[in-house]
């Protein structure tokens, strides 16, 4: 069984940025496609980036392109959500998944999560 931690949330200022990394206990990622989500209170788990089992491929919501970059290492795991400029929207839980199913945009085909880890950007 695959188990995901996050870690890397906290608070910080709006313009700032944060690293989140998530890491695998009882198995490897390496075999997985991942996604970072997130989540406010009362709004719908949104898919924010994805990547491909070897890292080649990249995806990201049109909200935060160009500002978080997804990536892992060489080993495949762990893997990383870079945030940069950030944004009081950007308030949100965070949470990893790996991809168990066959659509990288379908929530419920990702069949691993970790526990979430909190994100809050201040003014």
């Amino acid at each position: 069984q695959v188990r995901l931690v996050e870690s890397g949330g906290g608070l910080v200022q709006a313009g700032g940025s944060l690293r989140l990394s998530c890491a695998a206990s009882g198995r490897t990622l390496g075999g997985y496609d991942m996604g970072w989500f997130r989540q406010a209170p009362g709004k719908e788990r949104e898919l924010v980036a994805h990547i491909s089992w070897d890292g080649g491929r990249t995806k990201y919501a049109d909200s935060v392109k160009g500002q978080f970059t997804i990536s892992r290492d060489n080993s495949k795991t762990p893997v990383y959500l870079q945030m940069n400029l950030l944004k009081p929207e950007d308030t949100a839980v965070y949470y990893c998944a790996a991809q168990t199913g066959s659509t990288w945009n379908l929530m419920r085909d990702y069949g691993y999560w970790g526990q979430g880890t909190q994100v809050t950007v201040s003014s």
